[in-house]
């Protein structure tokens, strides 16, 4: 699945209780199966321990009604899981991200060209393969950016710490033996804050991959 609902959406989220999906939620330990990323060639996807230690949390309302759920730790990896029902007691899809890279715009023309980039169908980072695009993964044409709001959470109970406009695009490649690696391009700006370019690489899971 990975995100096949996201276009269209330009909605913050309601302030809502934060789901706990397989028992995951600010506060709590994720124990990885390594062999996730071990047993695969050739990716830039590294990571050193087999837990994350769950301290902020994000959520995303797609317009289809369905709902992403962000799971931080503080060095920023991010596990992702998708799920119609808003507790994401049905979710079916996780991913795990690491960050790559985090630069400032230095200005409106570099604001652009990134936007620009995100539009394209394949993407070339230094240090990384060439990916090609996830989303209109049929179409070589340029395509528009997907448009999120999420809100950020530091405790279970309180309202969001802030929410953060996002405008991404999702790429991928194949790897051996058998895998694929993602590639997350977004321009991110937080109500407040600063405006960055990030890029981040991942995985898919599945369900045995991990557990809390």
């Amino acid at each position: 699945m990975i995100w096949k609902s996201l276009f269209g959406l330009d909605q913050r989220p309601a302030t809502t209780r934060l789901a706990e999906v397989r028992n995951i939620t600010i506060g709590r330990t994720v124990r990885l199966d390594a062999l996730a990323w071990r047993m695969l060639e050739n990716t830039g996807f590294r990571l050193e321990r087999d837990t994350l230690e769950i301290t902020a949390q994000g959520v995303i309302k797609l317009d289809d009604g369905s709902h992403v759920h962000r799971f931080y730790t503080d060095d920023e990896l991010m596990l992702q899981a998708v799920s119609q029902q808003a507790d994401g007691s049905d979710a079916d899809d996780f991913t795990l991200f690491r960050p790559w890279s985090s630069t400032y715009p230095a200005g409106r023309a570099d604001k652009e060209a990134f936007l620009q980039r995100m539009a394209k169908a394949h993407w070339n980072e230094d240090g990384l393969p060439p990916f090609r695009r996830f989303w209109y993964d049929e179409d070589d044409r340029d395509q528009p950016p997907v448009q999120l709001w999420e809100a950020v959470y530091y405790e279970r109970d309180a309202d969001p710490v802030r929410h953060i406009r996002q405008t991404c695009m999702l790429y991928s490649r194949d790897l051996q033996p058998a895998g694929m690696e993602l590639l997350l391009a977004l321009a991110m700006e937080p109500e407040g804050g600063d405006y960055t370019h990030e890029i981040m690489v991942g995985l898919p899971l599945g369900p045995a991959e991990f557990s809390a």
